[in-house]
């Protein structure tokens, strides 16, 4: 059996997968697409295999169903599900990716080192804002992210986390001395986590 039949197989097999998940929990269709906020057709087309499963509609049934992914899609066991990213520069900015790019949604660590001035300091100089299709959500893992959103400027410490729409004009900066270090999850129609950050005073 090629690699290609393997991935159809189990394409396949996910939509009554789905229906079985769905009845156990004796959910309807409606209710399931209030929850998730999938469409009512695309869930039917999905339950019976009309249309194909992407990790942007698996990923909030997943949590609906409140099964691990590789569970709802019935993934092999066999076979190394190890990502080895391979990390690159942009903009100053170090960039891990975290995932292979499936479904549009993409996983990456970003790691920004600092800028000081002459007095040790970061300069209190606004970055560079930017804006492109799609949307965001980022959590902070250490050291203090500045980030211009639109009019605000708001600071990012270790534990906090935000969410936007990145056609809204946005750049970052290291807010602090030492590396920022965030996860970030980005996707042409990204997932709403529904957290939102906490203004900052700016830069310390």
């Amino acid at each position: 059996m090629t690699e290609d039949s393997d991935i159809t197989g189990v394409l396949t097999a996910v939509g009554p997968r789905l229906r079985a998940l769905r009845r156990e929990r004796g959910a309807t269709l409606a209710q399931v697409a209030e929850s998730t906020g999938i469409s009512l057709s695309t869930l039917s087309r999905l339950e019976s295999g009309q249309r194909r499963p992407t990790l942007e509609l698996l990923l909030p049934l997943a949590r609906e169903y409140r099964v691990p992914l590789d569970e709802l899609v019935g993934a092999p066991a066999t076979g190394d599900p190890r990502v080895y990213p391979r990390p690159f520069t942009r903009h100053g900015q170090t960039f891990i990716p975290l995932t292979r790019h499936l479904g549009g949604l993409n996983a990456y660590k970003q790691i920004l080192p600092p800028r000081l001035g002459p007095d040790g300091r970061p300069p209190d100089v606004r970055p560079e804002q930017s804006t492109h299709e799609g949307y965001e959500w980022l959590y902070v893992l250490s050291g203090r992210l500045r980030l211009a959103l639109g009019e605000h400027d708001l600071v990012l410490a270790a534990g906090e986390a935000a969410e936007f729409d990145t056609r809204t004009p946005h750049g970052f900066a290291n807010a602090g001395t030492t590396p920022v270090e965030w996860l970030s999850l980005y996707g042409a129609q990204g997932e709403r986590m529904h957290v939102r950050a906490r203004p900052g005073r700016g830069p310390a």
